[in-house]
């Protein structure tokens, strides 16, 4: 959960048309043995190898067919309303991304060793949606940071050590507090005392309102992140939309009486209540080069949420005392 962006990997490129901002993402490996997760090993190589040589030029030569990108937004509103939460579950978004892009392949020149390679691996990676999802998230998230005040988190990231958050406020200050250890479900052979703590940039997910924000859209994830069933996923998602400022009225979830997704952090309503974001992980081995070993949740520390608190006050003049 500590990937490496390195100059040869293919990179995906997502634009905010309206702020004009871009963020970055690399490809998605699938699950498991991945360079992501601490794998690396003559299959994980040969693997970015071939994503480097083949899938991304593939990728490449169908978005050129389109009429100036690949629009993403209604493609994550669509598979919300599918089953996904976007960050643990993106099998129909994945899947829709896999059929629009189909035909573009089909229109290239491309060898038909090459589309029979590319349209597979798109077809069985059920997660190769979540980079860009990731990427879209990234880009709406740094248009609010444009924004300078104000007390709505524009990130939130760990690293295995601290969990760290940014406020619209405070600019591009950090404010970090010791991270957690995810919970939840292991493959077997695992179990909770082999979980490295909690680490990678995916709760951008969480950030823009999706992932275990929006558990309630994806009941289907629930069991294997260890969260129960129905009820408890209505209830987290809930609980989530008592330290937002809004509802995305562009992203409703059926399961949620079509609520938009709770989006807007604000660091005051997390002190407030206590209430601390909960996120949707994957869990990774505490081992190096074993990989993944589970899927689950954990809730972000409050300690950074309340040194930001504590730093916004000072900037607008606040006496905390």
């Amino acid at each position: 959960m500590g990937g490496i962006t390195s100059a040869h990997m293919a990179l995906m490129k997502v634009v905010n048309t309206t702020y004009g901002n871009v963020s970055y993402s690399t490809l998605n490996e699938g699950i498991g043995k991945v360079l992501r997760f601490g794998g690396y090993d003559a299959e994980v190589l040969d693997r970015l190898a071939w994503m480097r040589d083949v899938l991304g030029p593939a990728l490449a030569s169908a978005l050129a067919r389109t009429d100036g990108g690949y629009p993403l937004a209604p493609v994550m509103a669509r598979a919300l309303t599918m089953g996904d939460e976007m960050h643990q579950r993106n099998i129909a978004a994945s899947a829709l991304f896999a059929k629009d892009m189909a035909p573009l392949l089909a229109a290239t020149d491309l060898p038909r060793e090459t589309l029979t390679e590319v349209t597979d691996f798109l077809g069985r990676t059920d997660q190769f949606f979540l980079n860009i999802a990731m990427a879209a998230s990234k880009a709406c998230a740094d248009a609010s940071r444009a924004v300078r005040a104000g007390s709505v988190v524009t990130a939130m990231c760990r690293n295995g050590y601290e969990f760290g958050i940014r406020v619209s406020g405070l600019g591009d200050r950090w404010f970090t507090a010791p991270v957690n250890t995810p919970t939840g479900l292991f493959f077997t052979g695992y179990d909770q005392s082999q979980a490295a703590p909690d680490m990678g940039d995916s709760a951008i997910m969480e950030t823009f309102g999706l992932g275990g924000m929006s558990i309630v859209a994806a009941p289907g994830v629930t069991r294997f992140l260890g969260t129960g069933g129905f009820d408890e996923a209505l209830a987290t998602t809930e609980e989530m939309a008592e330290i937002v400022t809004a509802h995305n009225p562009g992203m409703p979830i059926p399961t949620w009486n079509f609520q938009g997704a709770p989006t807007g952090i604000d660091v005051r309503l997390v002190v407030q209540t206590g209430i601390t974001p909960i996120i949707n992980s994957g869990i990774a081995s505490i081992h190096p080069g074993v990989g993944q070993i589970g899927a689950g949740t954990v809730r972000a520390p409050l300690g950074c949420f309340t040194s930001a608190l504590e730093a916004l006050a000072e900037v607008y003049g606040v006496d905390v005392s």
